[in-house]
């Protein structure tokens, strides 16, 4: 039974190539999210290599969203203008940019 977050643990499979509910199936019965059948016909990764996949891929998705987003200094004279000012427009186009970039590297 691995000990890891059902999240981490589907992320991390999904990442090393497995698709949920035909290589594995996850549950969590309320006690902590377990591995109850391993369907593939590839060998069953370990713990370490799940986690190990999962921090991979969140340092990834992380390190793509900081490089594109937005620069501090534009993050900070938009909410200036926006609290101070009362001009959202400042704002609102900070946040499409960064939406855009969310919406090009997921979670």
């Amino acid at each position: 039974m691995l000990e890891i977050k059902f999240m981490s643990i589907a992320r991390g499979l999904k990442n090393l190539g497995f698709i949920p509910e035909r290589d594995f199936i996850l549950r969590d019965d309320g006690d902590g999210a377990y591995m109850s059948e391993w369907l593939s016909a590839s060998p069953r990764p370990t713990i370490a290599d799940i986690e190990a996949s999962y921090t991979a891929w969140e340092n990834d998705y992380a390190r793509k969203r900081k490089e594109e987003y937005p620069p501090m200094d534009e993050l900070i004279i938009a909410l200036w203008e926006g609290v101070v000012e009362e001009r959202m427009a400042a704002v609102t186009k900070l946040e499409a940019k960064r939406q855009a970039v969310k919406l090009k590297h997921p979670k």
